[in-house]
């Protein structure tokens, strides 16, 4: 669903920072050969990212839910020089993608991908986290939060994707749709929790963007 009518989601377009060549291969290359390519951050989304990113140069970040690797690579730009990012996917399949664009990139040496149940991968990481990105299946956000909302730092940045599902948290017959449901209690989760501060953002699928108290 476009949540903007589509001449201003242009305009917005027209008026933010191109993509890297780099992230315009990627963003081609996903879109000729994986499935599912809308699942992709893409060129508005990516810069937000970046920004939001640069905007508190984070030593780590973590992500849950790599896909082919764009939304990594665009947190990465605002990586401070000692920085690291690490990103979880459960998809092994889809892995040496988004590894080869990650080894092009100029952030190589600062990003460590990491296959299997995110939920078993971050208590063994150890680490305080300065951003973080949730951008995986939708059942466990609630539990993905949970997992890493006292190890992250005060000040620092969680964002959450896909938090408007096609509009869909605002049906209220969807009663049997799981993801929905998962959906809907994450959102009023953070809405409740005064440990963040938070913005629901109605950028493409929806951001919800906290910031640690």
């Amino acid at each position: 669903m476009d949540f903007l009518d589509p001449l201003i989601n242009q305009y917005a377009l027209d008026h933010t920072e191109n993509e890297s060549p780099l992230l315009n291969e990627l963003n081609r290359q996903t879109h000729i050969n994986i499935l599912q390519p809308r699942m992709l951050s893409g060129h508005l989304q990516g810069r937000i990212l970046s920004v939001l990113s640069k905007s508190i140069r984070p030593k780590n970040i973590l992500e849950i839910g790599t896909y082919t690797g764009y939304s990594a690579l665009c947190m990465a730009e605002g990586l401070s020089k000692d920085g690291n990012l690490y990103t979880i996917d459960i998809n092994e399949e889809i892995a040496p993608f988004a590894e080869e664009f990650f080894d092009k990139s100029q952030y190589k040496n600062q990003i460590t991908m990491l296959i299997g149940d995110a939920l078993n991968i971050i208590p063994e990481l150890n680490e305080n986290w300065d951003l973080v990105f949730i951008d995986a299946d939708k059942e466990n956000y609630s539990n993905y939060y949970d997992a890493i909302i006292e190890n992250v730092n005060v000040g620092g940045m969680i964002i959450a994707d896909n938090v408007l599902w096609s509009g869909k948290v605002t049906n209220p017959t969807l009663k049997n749709d799981f993801e929905t449901e998962a959906l809907k209690k994450f959102n009023t989760k953070v809405q409740n929790d005064i440990r963040v501060s938070n913005t629901l953002m109605p950028v493409r699928d929806g951001m919800m963007v906290m910031i640690k108290n």
